[in-house]
């Protein structure tokens, strides 16, 4: 069967490029659970990367902990740059840089999609109002979803809402998107609907880093796959080596799992 994310095009990115996402060594607890263990890894710009792995394996805390929604207790986190650490103005810069989808959609329910979109270019960018709700309108028109711009929240379907989300993201123009898994919420006939839009960001060119457990975009679309398990990366490699031949005998036994779903 052909699969329908087929005609992703490999991104442009050179194998010596510097990269836009550093970590190093990098350790997180919760009270006395260590939830990431010296996590090290680099992310080239235009790079598409799923993280997968077992529940409470450290993937969503790991991306988490790329725009200081986690803090980390040692190691490092640079982005484009700009090292996260406790100053203000390095969270500020490099939130500024990151778009992030989550599970749950987190849009705002007392505000109509266009609202939700435009909310933060207008308060946090300064732009003004028509500017915003210009770009927002072209965003929504992307993902699809021009004609809700008037509704609330609360009148969409799971799908639709995540694909709000997305563009919502996407109006403050980010360099990254991370998802962290922006599918697991929904019920499985909206899933496709927010693969695709997530498609589209990776035909573009957008660097991502993708937690999921769907596996048939992580085959089509990743130029990398990470397993986690027990707070640390313990494969990596480009999908058709991950799937055809896993070295680790954790990761052999996570794909027996999930792909006899």
């Amino acid at each position: 069967m052909t699969s329908p994310y087929a005609n992703v095009p490999a991104p442009a990115v050179a194998a010596d490029a510097e990269p836009i996402i550093r970590i190093r060594g990098l350790n997180k607890w919760f009270g006395k659970f260590q939830a990431l263990r010296d996590v090290s890894l680099d992310v080239r710009r235009g790079e598409r990367i799923v993280i997968c792995g077992p529940s409470g394996s450290g993937k969503s805390t790991l991306i988490r902990c790329l725009n200081r929604l986690e803090t980390h207790e040692s190691g490092t986190v640079v982005v484009d740059g700009v090292e996260l650490d406790d100053s203000l103005k390095h969270i500020g810069a490099v939130r500024s840089e990151i778009g992030m989808v989550f599970q749950h959609f987190n849009l705002f329910p007392h505000l109509t999609v266009l609202e939700n979109c435009t909310l933060a270019p207008i308060w946090v960018r300064k732009q003004p109002r028509a500017e915003a709700e210009a770009t927002a309108r072209k965003l929504l028109e992307r993902v699809r979803i021009a004609d809700q711009a008037g509704k609330y929240p609360g009148q969409l379907s799971g799908g639709q809402q995540q694909r709000v989300a997305i563009a919502r993201s996407l109006c403050m123009a980010p360099r990254i998107m991370l998802f962290d898994e922006p599918t697991s919420a929904l019920d499985p006939e909206m899933v496709k609907e927010v693969l695709d839009t997530m498609v589209a960001l990776a035909r573009d060119g957008m660097t991502m880093l993708c937690v999921t457990h769907e596996m048939g975009f992580a085959r089509a679309v990743a130029d990398r796959v990470i397993f986690m398990d027990r707070g640390e990366i313990v494969e990596e490699a480009p999908p058709g080596e991950f799937f055809a031949r896993p070295k680790s005998e954790r990761t052999q036994r996570f794909l027996e799992q999930i792909l006899d779903r």
